[in-house]
């Protein structure tokens, strides 16, 4: 493990981006703490929005389409009974997973941590705690995002 050879010379940046990310996820946490496992994949958003802000991931269109993708697979996967047996489990959070990458892949939505929405909502079930969750922080990040991009730097 070695430092990243741009650190030295612009550890300013990576302090303020890592420190934006830190204040964006503070006031989504503040606000909707009552899903843990969604808010998981929220901070997975904040790096890809704070550290990598020219990635297409950090699209708005793909922040916001990629987690209603993984919200709503991951919903719909939620209602079907059976998930106390280990091996039902595992099959169906797999698939959630595999379906919502799938259909990101399809309809140009692509961002990774909008997997991690779909096996969150597998896992926890629809609820409208959930879809006020993924609703305000998605659409905060994608709009502090979108207003910050022109002052950020790709850090990655």
């Amino acid at each position: 493990m070695e430092i990243d050879s741009k650190f030295p010379r612009h550890w300013r940046r990576y302090l303020i981006q890592s420190s934006y990310a830190a204040a964006t996820v503070f006031f989504i946490t503040i606000t909707l703490s009552n899903s843990p496992v969604i808010i998981a994949s929220i901070g997975a958003t904040a790096f890809i929005v704070f550290a990598m802000p020219n990635n297409i991931a950090a699209e708005p269109k793909r922040i916001i389409g990629g987690h209603f993708l993984g919200f709503f697979i991951g919903s719909c996967f939620a209602v079907f009974p059976f998930m106390d047996v280990v091996l039902f489990k595992a099959l169906w959070f797999s698939l959630s997973v595999g379906i919502t990458i799938l259909f990101m892949v399809i309809l140009d939505l692509e961002h990774p941590p909008a997997a991690g929405t779909a096996l969150g909502m597998t896992l926890i079930a629809y609820s409208s705690t959930s879809v006020m969750t993924i609703l305000i922080s998605v659409l905060f990040l994608a709009i502090v995002g979108h207003l910050s991009k022109p002052y950020l730097k790709d850090l990655v």
